[in-house]
């Protein structure tokens, strides 16, 4: 099976407009050739931990007025598709307290994953910082998924 890579998403994504200097962006890679949709649909599809996980997050916003819906259109969505083309795909949504995108790109026979975060706040930095750890293992599970398919 691939080795799940820590290493930056190609300097051709069209993720790199957003990217400021104080972001927060992380990338991850394995050898596959299945297209961005693909690796996506099987990446995407969280375990029962990871799904556990976001539910409780989903629990503790709401109060705070943040989105919760983990469909992929409508107001409330946190995972609507901003772009997707043969060779990349990229969803996420601007919130309150941050912004953040998924980047899936498949390059050179490799998907790449990585996520963009700009903090808009206090909360946006407090939320990153708790939900880091939990975010590197769910990404990481996800890649191996997408390896192995």
């Amino acid at each position: 099976m691939a080795q799940v890579q820590h290493t930056p998403l190609p300097a051709t994504s069209r993720l790199w407009s957003k990217v400021l200097p104080d972001d927060f962006i992380d990338g991850y890679a394995v050898e596959s050739k299945l297209s961005p949709r693909e690796a996506a649909n099987i990446g995407l599809t969280m375990p029962g931990w990871a799904d556990a996980l976001l539910n409780l997050r989903n629990r503790i916003v709401k109060p705070l007025g943040l989105k919760t819906e983990s469909s992929d259109s409508g107001d409330g969505a946190i995972f609507p598709v901003e772009y997707e083309g043969t060779d990349e795909l990229i969803i996420g949504t601007d919130d309150r307290h941050l912004n953040f995108r998924i980047c899936i790109r498949q390059e050179a026979g490799r998907i790449h994953m990585a996520t963009w975060v700009h903090r808009n706040n206090a909360l946006g930095r407090a939320y990153l910082m708790i939900v880091k750890p939990f975010h590197v293992l769910i990404v990481r599970d996800a890649m191996r998924r997408i390896a192995r398919a």
